[in-house]
């Protein structure tokens, strides 16, 4: 990750989405920019324009909390890009710590004993979208991914390089745009992970949506969520999601899924639950 380069492009693809009058600003002459000048992004912010300037290279050495939540404030950034764009600053100043997570490859059986006590689909994965672990159900919901010859199971191969994922995801535009935001964000966080830089060259390689995506340098939080399945067994299903982290395994989440009491997605999950509860199990995807 070149911490330098993507604060650059950052700051630059936040100013192009913010109008004159989305900023409060009169719009006159005619604009060679589809968003906000720079000198207009300084007056924001309260810097001069040299040292706007300065921060859009990726030098944002010595930038001070204050600069940065300026920034944050005329370039009218969400929560999850606040702390995109202060992770990146970290980063990119030579003199501040390297912030590294321990590298967590299996989950504890603890964590898979709570997982196999959860009557929902429940699933563990780490910050790159690796999966690590499921109970029955939640292996059944996903098992296209787990089935997939895109392996190790991991939620973004498998949505960009599986010709199965856009059958299994009815909403895939909008679910392939959350991932690549989700892995920016994680990108800022800890532009040290090895595993994550190999994971987002081997899908810039083999992926043109992936590259695209990439590119755009949009951000979220991944923790709640509605999703759409369509799953090659029991057909569509609308799902509530949670992800909440493990505190004692740094970099984890459990994610659990549950659907509306009553509903046909209901309906379906409790078809997909009584399968796993037989000797020959869920019937595979394929």
């Amino acid at each position: 990750m070149d911490s330098t380069n993507d604060i650059a492009e950052f700051l630059a693809s936040r100013r192009a989405r913010i109008t004159p009058d989305m900023a409060g600003l009169p719009a006159y002459g005619k604009r060679r920019v589809p968003g906000l000048r720079r000198e207009e992004v300084a007056s924001l912010a309260g810097v001069s324009v040299e040292y706007y300037r300065r921060l859009e290279r990726g030098n944002v050495s010595g930038a001070s909390e204050s600069v940065l939540e300026a920034l944050a404030a005329a370039l009218q950034l969400d929560d999850a890009e606040r702390a995109h764009l202060f992770d990146l600053a970290r980063a990119a100043n030579p003199i501040a710590p390297k912030r590294r997570r321990p590298v967590q490859q299996r989950i504890r059986p603890v964590v898979q004993q709570i997982l196999d006590t959860i009557g929902a689909p429940a699933l563990v994965r780490n910050a790159r979208v690796d999966y690590l672990g499921a109970n029955a159900l939640g292996r059944a919901l996903y098992a296209p991914l787990f089935e997939s010859r895109e392996q190790p199971a991991n939620s973004a191969r498998f949505t960009f390089l599986d010709p199965a994922a856009a059958d299994f995801y009815p909403d895939w535009d909008r679910v392939s745009s959350d991932l690549v935001a989700h892995l920016r964000s994680e990108a800022g966080r800890n532009p040290y992970d090895r595993g994550l830089s190999d994971l987002v060259g081997e899908l810039s390689t083999r992926s043109e949506e992936f590259r695209v995506r990439w590119a755009a340098h949009n951000v979220r939080f991944h923790q709640t969520g509605v999703k759409r399945i369509h799953h090659p067994v029991v057909g569509e299903l609308h799902l509530n999601y949670e992800a909440m982290e493990l505190a004692a395994d740094t970099g984890l989440t459990i994610s659990v899924y549950a659907a509306e009491p009553g509903s046909a997605s209901a309906q379906a999950l409790d078809l997909l639950a009584s399968w796993t509860a037989t000797p020959d199990g869920v019937p595979h995807a394929g």
